[in-house]
């Protein structure tokens, strides 16, 4: 069982005159897939998101994120193949579109399972300000605990073990001192695991879920009534128990069958899933 403890639960400093904060997590931008971000930008700089007073992204905003030093590699540099330098310009233009928005509205980000090697120098870059996982949000009467939710996925044996280990600071320290292009290389293979352990599972369904006990004990241990997480891809909404529930972020695929690409608002009425993309 995951131990959480009442230090450890993160605040989101919000403003008392805030009326609605919006939540996304899992876009996993990537440079294979543009739709997506054309998606994300139409969001940030369209009617919907200037109703909202903050964002917050509650992981693998990213795809992959291999080092801050990506936002400052130069477009010529030798050492990556074109491949490399292409997405190096894709995360770069990521950086500044989300800057752009930051310096109208507040934007905090939580580390997910892709991206969670993202540090202050490309939280800067990025405008983005941090949150601990998990994290407490009090809005217009509500008390809603927020998480990426993958250290609640108790079940996921082996991603626990690799979770701890990858989040180790001595692990992290070792991988950023390789090349950039070594670094490249180890994510393109991390990658293609990935997605042939999710064909061979056969989709989100088949993933392991949030614990139900250690959700409520989260819930409980932060005072909170609604816990909003991602990670597991699986939109839906749950009722733990009496009082409690834990309402589930949707992935973003703005070129998948049907597209997805969703926002959900927490206002006074409480939340809201707000689509982006309608099938034609």
């Amino acid at each position: 069982m995951h131990a959480l403890t009442q230090p450890d639960i993160d605040v989101v400093p919000a403003l008392p005159d805030w009326q609605a904060v919006d939540i996304i997590s899992d876009l996993h931008l990537h440079p294979d897939e543009p739709d997506t971000l054309a998606a994300l930008r139409d969001y940030l700089n369209g009617p919907m998101a200037r109703q909202s007073d903050a964002l917050i992204i509650l992981g693998d905003l990213f795809e992959v994120w291999i080092g801050d030093d990506v936002l400052s590699t130069a477009p010529g540099t030798g050492a990556l193949s074109d491949g490399d330098r292409v997405a190096a310009s894709f995360w770069q233009g990521c950086a500044r579109l989300l800057a752009d928005h930051a310096r109208r509205k507040p934007v905090w980000f939580m580390a997910g399972n892709r991206d969670f090697l993202l540090g202050s120098e490309g939280l800067q870059r990025c405008g983005m300000r941090l949150l601990q996982d998990p994290a407490k949000l009090e809005l217009q009467g509500h008390r809603w605990l927020l998480s990426h939710g993958d250290a609640l996925c108790l079940a996921d044996t082996d991603y626990m073990v690799f979770r701890q280990q990858v989040r180790d600071p001595m692990w992290q320290s070792h991988f950023l001192q390789q090349s950039l292009a070594e670094r490249a290389a180890v994510a393109r293979q991390l990658r293609q695991l990935s997605q042939e352990r999710q064909r061979q599972l056969g989709g989100p369904e088949a993933w392991a879920d949030v614990d139900a006990q250690a959700a409520i004990d989260w819930l409980r241990l932060a005072g909170c009534s609604t816990l909003v997480h991602g990670h597991t891809h699986r939109p839906d909404v749950h009722e733990l128990s009496p009082g409690l529930t834990r309402v589930v972020l949707s992935d973003w695929d703005a070129g998948g069958q049907p597209p997805r690409a969703e926002v959900l608002r927490l206002d006074a009425q409480g939340w809201h899933r707000l689509a982006l993309l309608t099938s034609a």
